[in-house]
């Protein structure tokens, strides 16, 4: 299901009141469990048609508002992508860069606009060919307030954000935020830590996307950690959401932690979900990160407080964390674990 949505105010030409544009990422949210037909944990007598979720992020504009309360009805409902362009959450992460699959040297950009720039430079990044991730980084200063947010970069930094390369994730983290006309500095930063207390709903969870890409980017992330950890309290679930997969796209070391606390205590299946696939695969960590969650992980995997559900997910992460299949067993899980112990201190 698309929904369509203005351009996001901000500076720059996207905020200049132009028609709006389809942003196919105002999807349902990748199931990581067993919560519907996009799960990544097969589900006995479930639909055998493996489908390919699509990472759902908030955009700032006037229907947004209508689309947030649209958002917990489609849920539950089927997330495909017809292109098959983004890869699926259980296999993305992976901290080395590929080789181009295809083939071809990137196309050259100088005589382009910048719109045009960054359009092509982040499909060449996504399809990884070589170079386009170093152009982006070189350039992307530049396109402040050139760049517009329309349904090609809203695509393409979906995707980017898909990858399995950590490299391409941050171009997508560094365009997007180009396409919002949101500088990496202090007044930006102000400007979305007043918005994320909007009483403005769609607003609101747009901006604690947005402060993630911003702590990502090194703007003061420590400070924006503690903002987002706080909406986890929030009242309503679309804002502790959307707090938990800023949270995972900030990628700092301390929102490890916080997201372990949102999969093991938030009353909302769905936020509990989307805390569990953030340690494992989507978002901002590093490999060596996400391997600090093992331990907790370990521990929810048989906590009697939680269903089992959260259980399955806990199991879940901790095969996509650890690259092991094992069986969804504790036992045998804190028996690999305490074996991978003593052979690192030997």
């Amino acid at each position: 299901m698309n929904l369509s949505s203005e351009n996001p105010p901000g500076k720059g030409p996207q905020g200049d009141g132009a028609s709006p544009v389809v942003d196919p990422r105002l999807q349902p949210t990748p199931d990581f469990g067993t919560l519907g037909p996009g799960s990544d944990i097969p589900v006995s007598g479930a639909d055998p048609i493996q489908r390919t979720p699509v990472k759902a992020r908030p955009m700032l504009g006037p229907l947004l508002a209508m689309a947030v309360g649209m958002f917990a009805a489609v849920l539950f409902g089927t997330s495909h992508n017809p292109s098959g362009l983004f890869p699926s959450l259980g296999n993305l992460f992976s901290s080395g860069p590929k080789e181009s699959v295809s083939g071809k040297e990137p196309r050259p950009v100088d005589g382009l606009e910048p719109q045009k720039q960054a359009e092509t430079l982040l499909e060449q990044a996504v399809a990884h060919a070589p170079g386009a991730v170093d152009q982006i980084s070189s350039r992307v200063d530049r396109w402040q307030g050139q760049v517009q947010w329309n349904s090609q970069i809203a695509n393409l930094t979906t995707a980017a954000l898909n990858s399995n390369d950590m490299r391409v994730r941050e171009s997508g983290v560094e365009v997007e935020l180009a396409a919002y006309g949101l500088s990496k500095n202090s007044q930006s930063l102000d400007h979305l830590l007043e918005t994320a207390d909007s009483p403005d709903h769609a607003q609101k969870i747009w901006a604690l996307w947005a402060l993630g890409l911003m702590a990502n980017r090194g703007v003061e992330s420590g400070r924006v950690v503690e903002v987002l950890t706080s909406h986890l309290n929030d009242s309503d679930v679309e804002s502790r959401h959307w707090a938990v997969e800023a949270l995972a796209l900030a990628g700092a070391d301390d929102a490890i932690q916080p997201l372990l606390k949102s999969m093991h205590d938030d009353p909302s299946p769905i936020v509990r979900e989307r805390a569990a696939c953030g340690l494992a695969a989507s978002g901002m960590f590093t490999s060596e990160q996400r391997l600090t969650a093992v331990p907790q992980l370990l521990n929810d995997t048989d906590d009697p407080s939680l269903d089992a559900q959260t259980h399955g997910w806990a199991f879940q992460a901790l095969s996509d964390i650890t690259h092991q299949r094992l069986p969804r067993d504790s036992a045998a899980w804190r028996s690999w674990y305490s074996s991978t112990k003593g052979e690192s201190s030997n």
